[in-house]
């Protein structure tokens, strides 16, 4: 399969030829026997089974009988009335064997010629194609990372091998809602451009499959090969258990561990995070424990045989939704030979502005117990890794090379996610970023996330350069090629505030305000476009400054659908949303209640190369 950059290929191709779609009466054989419940029987000969989708209903439950026994069991929104998409189902797993499609669809019929009426029965077929060309590039991203088709969230189980960055995410294939969870994969050889891979680990016996981590065990102290790929995550079924796998083949295909779950306890817990720990010798290992909101700290000799050793969290940061997806990794401080742990713990709701959202704590990790910093008050104070509405579900790729901490976070936020303007896929990741530490002249330690430095190649032609610009309340304005970076600098002076504005000819604008008393920016995206398809879209968010001198400089990633605001050298970060009705396509900057100075500012086309 090709490497794409916008995430799209025009077909997914099996074989040397392609058939033409059969119709149901070719190939599907469709029988009724009542009601809700109806048998779909593959009689003919395709690589994928289609299945009509209409969003506004609720899921089908749909057993896969293959030669007799159930194989697995999925959820589709089946359309009954119009067909909104299409998501295919691969038969090829179950080639030469007999198919049969035991559907009982939830929504109730008084006969059962009424329920025949189903849009959906007629629409299904078969065929060895399935057409992934992009049908919503008003929306689609050009070069952040997105499935071909149907619902992402969370990232998770992310290493680099060999030369490649591997990306796993919370996927429905069957669906542009979330159900059905599986891993997903795409890897990368420079993180802008992503091949599609197949799907790398589904559902069974236990449950779907949440969030998890991979490490490569360089040691093989599991038994599954010296450099063996290790996965472990939850099994969700009627309750949530921890489970392991183990690939030879760099992630591509995993073994499922037949002696799974390896860890279980009395109460909610799920998405872990492990990583080899060279000071103690031994794997440890992050599990949230979601409803109690707190982590869970654990250390094992192989991989499989897990103690628990600490717990941390209870009372102290954001408590106002559940902890999921933790991460914990030691870094430097900047400019010192201090080294510091950080403990990454999303949350949902409970976000600073509003559903879900990343917070972190500094502190020490002796690796059993982490101990978080506290302020000069005593109290462990609660801190964010990025200020906007959409950046959840940060973690970092292990085995890293030059000691990196590369993170990649769901670009969405839940409050909305289901409901964006987007049908053939909904959610993008955000752009990679580099997480670093600085200290604060309150004492304080804080993480920094910056563009990583392959996003440099993505500049494409400079279509603006200024310098040394005098700032003041009759805005300076300047043209935008659509998606793109602006490199901005400026210095407050007198200035109370200093706004930079993205607009388009027909009034959509997104509003950025930078706050010379109170040391912050601000980004309001009331009237950004389409906005109206949840009450929780609308929103100003605040992030400080770090800064006491009023001198700002930014790194702004428009793409179609979404900004990432990094501040000076990524001190604060603010990533949202935007679905505007046509590419913005002026920049103005402009100052108020006294001068200000622009340093510089250049703007880059994007290089889709």
């Amino acid at each position: 399969m090709k490497k794409i950059t916008s995430g799209l290929t025009a077909l997914i191709m099996i074989g040397a030829s392609a058939s033409s779609t059969l119709s149901a009466a070719e190939g599907v054989q469709i029988d009724h026997l009542g009601v809700n419940n109806t048998l779909v029987r593959v009689t003919g000969e395709g690589k994928y089974l289609i299945l009509p989708v209409q969003e506004s209903n609720d899921d089908a439950r749909i057993n896969v009988l293959v030669d007799g026994n159930i194989a697995e069991t999925i959820y589709v929104k089946l359309a009954r009335s119009k067909t909104d998409y299409t998501v295919p189902f691969d038969l090829s797993r179950y080639k030469g064997k007999d198919v049969i499609l035991d559907v009982v669809t939830p929504q109730g019929r008084s006969t059962v010629r009424e329920a025949k009426e189903d849009c959906c029965w007629k629409g299904i077929s078969l065929s060895d194609t399935f057409d992934v060309s992009d049908r919503e590039s008003k929306f689609r991203p050009a070069y952040h990372h997105t499935p071909l088709y149907g619902w992402m969230n969370d990232p998770n189980g992310m290493f680099f091998k060999d030369g490649e960055w591997h990306l796993y995410y919370q996927y429905n294939p069957y669906g542009s809602k979330w159900q059905n969870m599986t891993w997903g994969h795409s890897k990368s050889s420079d993180l802008i451009h992503w091949e599609h891979m197949p799907i790398a680990i589904r559902p069974n016996g236990l449950g779907a499959v949440f969030s998890g981590s991979c490490a490569i065990d360089r040691n093989n102290t599991s038994g599954f090969g010296k450099d063996a790929v290790i996965a472990m995550y939850t099994s969700a079924g009627t309750s949530q258990m921890q489970s392991f796998a183990s690939s030879d083949d760099n992630g591509t295909t995993f073994n499922i561990y037949p002696g799974n779950p390896v860890i279980t306890l009395e109460s909610e817990a799920r998405d872990p995070n492990m990583f080899w720990n060279e000071k103690t010798g031994e794997w440890n290992l992050v599990l949230a424990h979601a409803l109690d909101h707190e982590m869970l700290f654990f250390t094992s000799p192989d991989l499989i045989n897990w103690t628990l050793q600490s717990s941390f969290g209870k009372g102290l940061g954001a408590q106002d939704g559940v902890w999921e997806c933790p991460d914990l990794f030691e870094l430097p401080v900047e400019g010192t030979k201090t080294k510091k742990w950080v403990l990454l713990c999303n949350l949902n709701p409970g976000g600073i502005f509003g559903g879900s959202a990343t917070q972190y704590f500094i502190g020490d990790f002796d690796g059993k117990k982490f101990t978080a910093d506290t302020d000069a008050s005593g109290n462990v104070p609660t801190k964010w890794l990025d200020f906007g509405k959409d950046h959840y579900a940060t973690v970092s790729w292990s085995d890293t090379p030059d000691n990196r901490r590369t993170v990649i976070g769901w670009m969405s936020n839940w409050q909305y996610a289901a409901e964006v303007p987007t049908l053939q896929y909904r959610s993008a990741n955000t752009l990679p970023r580099e997480i670093g530490l600085f200290r604060m002249k309150d004492g304080q330690v804080y993480a920094s996330s910056k563009p990583s430095p392959e996003l440099l190649a993505l500049r494409g032609n400079k279509t603006v350069n200024e310098s040394s610009k005098t700032l003041n309340s009759t805005p300076s304005l300047f043209n935008l090629p659509g998606i793109c970076e602006i490199d901005l600098s400026f210095e407050a002076k007198k200035a109370k505030t200093v706004d930079i504005t993205l607009s388009n000819k027909i009034g959509d604008k997104v509003i950025m305000t930078y706050d010379a008393a109170a040391r912050t920016m601000s980004f309001n995206r009331n009237k950004s476009g389409i906005i109206d398809f949840s009450e929780d879209f609308p929103a100003v968010t605040v992030a400080p400054t770090f800064e006491t001198n009023g001198k700002i400089s930014l790194r702004l990633f428009i793409d179609r659908s979404s900004i990432e605001l990094f501040g000076n050298d990524g001190r604060f970060v603010m990533t949202n949303l935007v679905f505007p009705n046509e590419p913005y396509s002026s920049l103005s900057v402009s100052a108020d209640g006294g001068e200000a100075k622009l340093v510089s500012l250049n703007v880059y086309s994007i290089n889709l190369e």
